[in-house]
């Protein structure tokens, strides 16, 4: 149905002296008599075999992921086309007066009819919102969006139909003309949710038996009922009498085409593109242009030629931009006419976009050519370069470098051009020969640029150009420009974010960091970060590539003196308001950076480093464990490449080491972290033989262990603290079996030492952790009664070969055990009440298990000892059974060993008890 001639006129009037194209629905000749026509199944010519395989194979076709959507570009649009200035509304809502149904088949009667609800959808009341902000206008928008939506669930479609209607008219005013790329994309989502709600309706009138229509469906498969719902939308669709409102409200609703014929898609698409050109003002009809395509791609992505055709017509009407018409309007609203022409921006990169997607370097070519035949052009070619493949652009990049030179630099500015071609190259490498000239003769034009947002917004782009092909002498010539421009009137800040960009893709294409710093314009740049803020996330960007690409440890005083400094700028911008999760990160990769520090066999070099360190980064507590773990191990370091071989200056290297980590262990705030380091490097100082040193930390230690709260901090969770108490103490044991006794302290004054700390601490009434830890105190006095120790530390002699199994040193041990069991059986005593008989049996045998594994059960009294224990586990009916009976198959066999004669004996006094 082609309508040649169409108005946007909004007048009603009937007696003009020229022809009314709907006058004619009494003789039957009327457009919507003919789409009725056209419509008609039993008329419509069937289509070749030939036909319906090419359209089958076109209809199965779709973008694919590659394709950019448009939702991906609506934010931008939003964020970008923005206005100060008041905004309006005019709404023409109707009556809601209800409109009697006229009966009968002659098509005039029902076209009468639609064109009554026409006049009454666009004739009625008038709803007008003045000196709306641009917030309220969006505000407002979805207001109507959600209108929509409430009309059409509660079944008042034709009040649906008039929100659509009236909002497509908005389209038609371009009063405040720069916020005109946002208002289309706000009406176009509600021209969107429409089409999607009448699809989804009209699809539903297809399910037949529950069953619904495949996603490939064809016409045939659909009922009658679900056509004549279709084509009663398009009638009244198509009786809608102004042009835009009509076009826009069709193009919505394109893909329910598919209900009626498989062709409908493909004749309505030059339809609508021909409607358009009934549109006057040039920037209203691009983006008609531009909606069209985008429902074109949706719906049918295979039918090119209607997007051809689009960009053609365009290219037809592209110099009313220039006419005297557009000009003065511009002069009304005193908009100027490059900011004007970013107006067309979106729309015609759409356009582009959609022409480009898969398409041959031939038509691409074609519309270069077109493109380059008209003058003035410099609007179309930044379409082209931005919706182009960035191969193609790449390819040809010294054809676009002569046509920027010679558009108009009054119209559309070329630094945005260059900008455009610059993002062309970050993607594909032009050809090697021309890689020097590209850049010579963007940079030309992109450091004349005297305002210093134009110009960041343009170097931006170039640097990474720069950064994939030359050396760093272009980089340092192009980061001292970006300086020298920047810096005065502190222009820098206002361009944090290009700046940031600049830093990311400079440490992305050169991560030797060697090199990196050897660019003499790299840290001035890193000064221009005057923001605390910005200036933490260039050094965590920093860090992040160094941590990422540095292969080997460093000791570069270039590389360490550089990252120290962005480590402490991390560092001193953590206060009390810092996050503990900012506080992780930070502290993470700072100790990534500490790791990767290595002066080889130079120890004091190396220690000396981490005294710095520590002096810098004392408020991040990670940092200073990972200082106390590397000096730990560069203790451990020293005596394995020593070997032994231990002169006055390793060992007073050595001392240092420990030094270090005793000053710097109590300033931290975790207490399990201060006794888990006081423990290992208590280890690390046995190890190089420094007995006095391990000695004080195995006693700050000791000391610690009464300040352990009840409750700690795990993971931002308040936990009870018995089960990290009891693991440490247990590692705390294992150590103190080697450390040999001080000749001024006494016999196993350490231990002696710990258990009174054991015994004075309180612990929770409900808990056995205290027989826990005395129990494993006996492993440890069971363990030092042996002639020799099951483990030592090299060439350091422990108790078995101090004392050599003297027998004071044996009574000693045997008088603290017998104290340890006391204090065992006592707790066991505690636990005779009828609410903890469970807890008494569990450590009982427990406790019996520990005998039976350490004791010498050929003493009468352990013997009689372990008995009773067994008897106490089942005395309440809470033993395992099946664990009773494991344990005594165990005695039995131990009996059948040598010298274990004894535990025949004890087999035959353990009875078990069955529970009855």
């Amino acid at each position: 149905m082609n309508r040649k001639g169409s108005t946007s006129s909004t007048s009603s009037s009937s007696s003009s002296s020229v022809m009314d194209p709907l006058s004619s629905v009494l003789d039957g000749t009327d457009p919507l008599s003919l789409f009725a026509a056209a419509a008609d199944p039993v008329t419509a010519a069937p289509p070749t075999d030939g036909a319906r395989r090419k359209r089958d194979k076109d209809e199965s076709s779709a973008v694919g992921s590659d394709f950019e959507p448009w939702s991906s570009k609506r934010g931008e649009i939003l964020a970008r086309y923005t206005t100060t200035e008041k905004l309006s509304i005019n709404l023409y809502m109707g009556s809601e007066k209800g409109k009697a149904t006229t009966a009968g088949s002659a098509v005039s009667e029902k076209v009468r009819t639609r064109l009554e609800e026409l006049d009454d959808l666009e004739e009625g009341s008038q709803k007008e919102l003045l000196n709306l902000t641009q917030q309220d206008y969006m505000n407002r928008i979805e207001e109507l969006n959600q209108s929509l939506k409430d009309a059409w669930s509660s079944d008042q479609k034709v009040k649906a139909l008039k929100i659509v209607i009236q909002c497509s008219k908005l389209l038609s005013d371009t009063t405040v003309i720069q916020f005109y790329p946002s208002k289309f994309v706000l009406i176009t989502d509600i021209l969107d949710t429409f089409g999607k709600l009448v699809y989804e309706r009209i699809l539903s009138m297809c399910v037949d038996n529950r069953v619904s229509l495949p996603d490939n469906f064809s016409p045939e498969s659909v009922n009658d009922t679900a056509k004549e719902t279709c084509l009663n939308w398009f009638f009244k669709i198509a009786s809608i009498r102004e042009l835009i409102p009509r076009f826009y409200v069709e193009a919505a609703i394109l893909k329910c085409n598919k209900f009626l014929s498989k062709t409908g898609i493909s004749e309505c698409l030059p339809r609508l593109t021909s409607m358009i050109r009934g549109i006057g003002d040039p920037l209203v009809a691009v983006y008609a242009r531009a909606y069209l395509c985008r429902v074109g791609m949706e719906v049918a992505p295979q039918l090119k030629e209607s997007l051809n055709k689009n960009f053609f017509d365009f290219l037809l009407t592209f110099k009313q931009i220039h006419g005297d018409t557009v000009q003065n309007q511009l002069v009304v609203q005193c908009v100027e006419i490059p900011l004007y022409l970013t107006l067309y921006s979106p729309a015609i990169d759409w356009i582009l976009q959609c022409i480009a997607y898969h398409a041959p370097d031939v038509l691409l070519t074609e519309m270069m050519e077109r493109c380059k035949k008209l003058g003035n052009n410099a609007l179309l070619l930044n379409s082209v370069m931005s919706a182009f493949r960035a191969e193609f652009i790449a390819a040809r990049s010294m054809d676009f470098i002569g046509m920027i030179k010679e558009c108009d630099e009054s119209g559309f500015p070329k630094h945005l051009l260059f900008r455009s071609l610059g993002l062309n190259l970050a993607l594909a490498d032009p050809p090697e020969n021309d890689r020097l000239q590209i850049l010579n003769e963007a940079w030309k034009v992109i450091t004349k640029l005297k305002n210093p947002q134009d110009y960041i917004n343009c170097a931006e782009v170039w640097v990474e150009y720069t950064c994939r092909h030359f050396t760093k002498r272009e980089v340092n010539t192009v980061l001292a420009d970006v300086i020298k421009h920047m810096t005065p009137d502190r222009a820098f800040e206002d361009a944090y974010p290009q700046l940031q960009s600049i830093i990311q893709k400079v440490i992305t294409y050169i991560y030797d960091f060697a090199l990196l710093f050897s660019v003499e314009k790299f840290l001035p740049f890193l000064d221009m970060f005057q923001k605390e803020s910005v200036r933490v996330e260039v050094c965590k960007c920093i860090m992040e590539s160094f941590i990422k690409h540095q292969q080997e440890p460093t000791k570069d005083p270039v590389i360490l003196n550089a990252l120290l400094h962005v480590c402490k700028t991390m560092h001193d911008s953590v206060n009390a308001l810092t996050l503990e999760d900012e506080k992780r990160m930070l502290a993470a990769l700072i100790n990534g950076f500490i790791k990767m520090v290595s002066f080889g066999r130079d120890f004091e070099q190396q220690l000396s480093f981490y005294v710095e360190a520590r002096s810098m980064f004392c408020n991040l507590e990670p940092v200073l464990v990972q200082l106390i773990h590397s000096v730990n191990q560069l203790a451990m370091e020293t005596r394995r490449v020593m070997k032994g071989n231990h002169s006055r200056k390793t060992a007073a290297f050595v001392r240092a080491c420990v030094a270090f980590c005793f000053i710097t262990i109590p300033s931290l705030s975790s207490i399990f972290t201060r006794l888990n380091l006081y423990l290992h490097s208590g280890q690390v100082a046995l190890a190089n033989q420094c007995l006095s040193q391990a000695d004080a930390f195995f006693k700050a230690a000791v000391s610690l262990v009464p300040e352990v709260p009840k409750m700690i901090s795990v993971d931002g969770k308040m936990r009870p603290s018995d089960a990290f108490l009891l693991e440490f103490l247990c590692n705390f044991f294992s150590t103190l079996l080697v450390v040999p006794d001080h000749p001024e302290q006494g016999v196993l004054f350490l231990v002696r030492g710990l258990l009174n700390v054991i015994q004075d601490y309180t612990w929770e009434d409900n808990s056995d952790d205290k027989v826990r830890i005395y129990t494993n105190v006996l492993h440890l006095l069971s363990a030092m009664t042996q002639e020799a120790f099951i483990y030592h530390v090299d060439k350091v002699d422990s108790n078995d070969t101090l004392y050599g199994g003297d027998s004071k040193f044996l009574a000693e041990i045997n008088k603290l055990s017998e104290t340890v069991v006391s204090q065992i059986l006592d707790h066991l005593k505690t636990l005779g009440k009828e609410e903890t008989l469970k807890r008494q049996s569990q450590l009982a045998l427990y406790f019996f298990n520990t005998i039976l594994a350490h004791g010498d059960l050929r003493n009468n009294r352990l013997n009689q000892l372990s008995v009773n224990l067994w008897n106490l586990a089942q005395k309440h009916g809470f033993a395992d059974t099946k664990t009773m009976v494991k344990t005594l198959e165990y005695i039995k066999r131990k009996s059948k060993e040598p010298e274990m004669s004894h535990f025949t004996d004890l087999a035959l006094r353990l009875p078990l008890q069955s529970r009855t």
